[in-house]
């Protein structure tokens, strides 16, 4: 048997980032097994369509390197993939199901269901439409042969439901969860088809899994309620023998673990819960999505894989080939996983070292050209090298690195009244004279600054050092100070130096 399994979303709006996990899982699932993975998009719910959406969820999935064998945007075998497009060979499965005695018209209004739930509310009960209260209801159950006819030939409005036997226990297995089971008395005879010619999601779920002969439906736990409804279905089409294996995902929950993680809580706490950018073509309103926050889609890939599976070892960095090679179903976690903004910040900066230097740098240069800025490729190429380790997001790139591309105008006024003390111009005047004296290479400026006039002189390291590098930078951040220099070059850093003295001045402490 060939793997075969499907990422089904709806066009109903951006893709959440737990629907990126499913999807991801459903691919590592396949690729480790030689299958093939299909993209369908499940749009039964017309009323709910979203423009843009759906080309959304393909450009997002791309981008994360999530790549289909068959879909929507690249077609395949067992098309068409948009279940707005299958409408026509839905019908005949829907009256397979009527004919065979698992289903019945049901004629009841919105106006007629809500008097009845309203009816049961006053005796302080819950209504639910099922083997139990389907004989009291408007549906072919309980009119005669002539009644029916009568009432299809009028063209009054129906919908077919699903018939539960009555007291059935019903098993799924699942690959996570192992066996749960449910007694029919408990479900509700859920609408499959409408009188205006679309299926449920119930029903094309089912008729597209099978006719797409998919293996495997791993999908989120919010479906495992329905599952023993899709398992009678397998039974009543009689296709037991091929129904697919099911695996309910666990929920990606709020950071506090209190409840699914919801775009509310990105709001709150200020991180994507979307993948790219998404417009919302109603309001207006945009949310922020990780590509544009500047996440790598590796490191969103790999924080992803480990919310609710790990490999069984303390590894966390793993490529998309490594979480092929380790992925088991198995061990995918039963109870929700807690999502960690600082977490997925740490595998964006562990991703970021595995840049290359020119990579940075292609980032780089559009900042440096937003402000003005010319440089000499190898000199961006080799400040990125010694800088990414401080960058976990490229947007950081520019106020980490500007001084070296452009002197200090302005001095930190804490770092000045901390650092700059009583008779500094003298050492800084004294630097600027070693500096002019001295061969221009890292071991002697060394030997002559730090060795022999500072601490020869019994004067404060930190004091004098943090001091230039305040002249030289503006602030007391950067690398090791004299590699600074030595990339700056000796006339840039005299420069900076000089202006610094004629700028703070001597002061008094």
């Amino acid at each position: 048997m060939k793997v075969r399994v499907r990422f089904a979303p709806s066009p109903t709006g951006p893709l959440h980032i737990g629907g990126v996990r499913t999807a991801l899982y459903n691919y590592l699932f396949a690729r480790q097994n030689g299958g093939q993975m299909i993209l369908r998009i499940e749009d039964t719910d017309q009323t709910r369509f979203v423009p843009g959406a759906e080309q959304y969820i393909i450009e997002a999935l791309d981008w994360l390197g999530i790549k289909f064998d068959e879909g929507v945007h690249i077609g395949g075998p067992y098309g068409p993939y948009r279940q707005s497009d299958r409408k026509a060979m839905y019908r005949q499965y829907a009256e397979q199901l009527v004919n065979d005695g698992w289903a019945y018209y049901a004629f009841d209004t919105p106006e007629a269901l809500d008097a009845k739930r309203k009816e049961y509310e006053a005796q302080k009960r819950t209504f639910q439409y099922d083997c139990n209260t389907r004989h009291e209801m408007d549906n072919s159950l309980t009119m005669t042969a002539e009644e029916l006819s009568s009432r299809l030939a009028s063209g009054a409005p129906y919908v077919l439901r699903f018939k539960f036997p009555e007291n059935t226990d019903i098993t799924v297995h699942d690959l996570i969860r192992g066996d749960v089971t449910m007694n029919s008395r408990l479900l509700d005879d859920k609408v499959l088809y409408k009188s205006d010619g679309m299926p449920t999601y119930h029903l094309a779920n089912i008729v597209d899994d099978h006719t797409m002969e998919i293996t495997h439906v791993i999908r989120g736990e919010e479906w495992l309620p329905s599952a023993p409804l899709h398992v009678m279905l397998y039974r009543a089409f009689g296709w037991e023998d091929t129904m697919p294996r099911f695996a309910h995902l666990p929920l990606l929950l709020k950071p506090e673990g209190n409840g699914k993680l919801s775009k509310r809580d990105g709001d709150r706490l200020g991180f994507p819960v979307f993948p790219l950018d998404w417009h919302d073509p109603k309001t207006g309103e945009l949310s922020s999505g990780y590509r544009e926050k500047g996440y790598l889609p590796q490191a969103v890939v790999n924080m992803l894989a480990l919310l609710g599976w790990n490999p069984g070892t303390d590894q966390e960095i793993m490529s998309m080939d490594e979480l092929i090679k380790l992925f088991n179903i198995e061990h995918i976690s039963k109870s929700g996983a807690k999502f960690n903004v600082e977490k997925a910040k740490w595998f964006n900066h562990e991703y970021f070292q595995k840049l290359s230097d020119e990579a940075v740098a292609d980032m780089m240069e559009p900042q440096l050209r937003e402000h003005g800025i010319t440089a000499d490729r190898d000199y961006v190429v080799k400040v990125c090298g010694m800088m990414k380790e401080r960058i976990t997001f490229p947007s950081e790139l520019w106020d980490t690195c500007c001084y070296f591309f452009q002197a200090p105008t302005e001095y930190d006024p804490a770092a000045i009244k901390k650092r700059w003390k009583s008779g500094m111009t003298v050492h800084m005047a004294k630097v600027i004279e070693i500096l002019n004296t001295v061969d221009f290479d890292y071991d002697t400026i060394h030997k002559a600054l730090l060795d022999d006039y500072i601490v020869g002189n019994g004067l404060n390291m930190g004091q004098v050092m943090n001091s230039l590098r305040l002249a030289v930078v503006g602030r007391t951040v950067g690398p090791d100070m004299l590699t600074l220099v030595m990339m700056l070059g000796k006339d840039e850093t005299i420069r900076r130096v000089q202006r610094a003295i004629d700028t703070i001045g001597e002061v008094e402490n």
